[in-house]
């Protein structure tokens, strides 16, 4: 039976493609739990306030948050091992992810503070609506 060697070069070469893989992986796994965006565009909702549940529904990121987690973790230590020949592409493909999920996350807080105010709006509207109503029947 033969011993196989291990060289140190190559453990870490293979390491470094296994870290770089990790990353891609959790950075695709991240890009497939963000919202479609046919799902923020479309809509069967009746009225404003279904539309907008309807968004804040379709805004839900799941676990994208978590595997961008991830994938920053595995870039970082790579990046810190200096385990990667070029890792340019690694770095603004997770800037851009960590933007989108900003952007969706500070979208879906716009959302469900409108969701919690156009309900009172329309009241308030509507007892004005019927206040003037009263007073135009006081008037007669």
């Amino acid at each position: 039976m033969s011993q196989a060697t291990f060289d140190d070069d190559e453990l870490f070469g293979e390491a470094a493609a296994e870290t770089r893989e990790d990353v891609e992986r959790h950075l695709t796994a991240a890009r497939e739990e963000l919202p479609t965006a046919d799902a923020v565009w479309e809509t069967s909702a009746d009225n404003i306030l279904g539309v907008l549940n309807g968004l804040k529904s379709a805004l839900d990121v799941g676990d994208a948050s978590e595997e961008l987690r991830q994938a920053k973790k595995w870039y970082t230590l790579g990046e810190r091992a200096d385990a990667f020949e070029d890792a340019d592409d690694l770095e603004s493909e997770i800037a851009a992810v960590e933007s989108l999920l900003e952007t969706i996350e500070t979208v879906h807080d716009d959302v469900g503070e409108l969701t919690g105010t156009v309900p009172q709006l329309r009241s308030e509207l509507q007892d004005a609506h019927d206040d003037a109503a009263d007073d135009g029947d006081a008037d007669d």
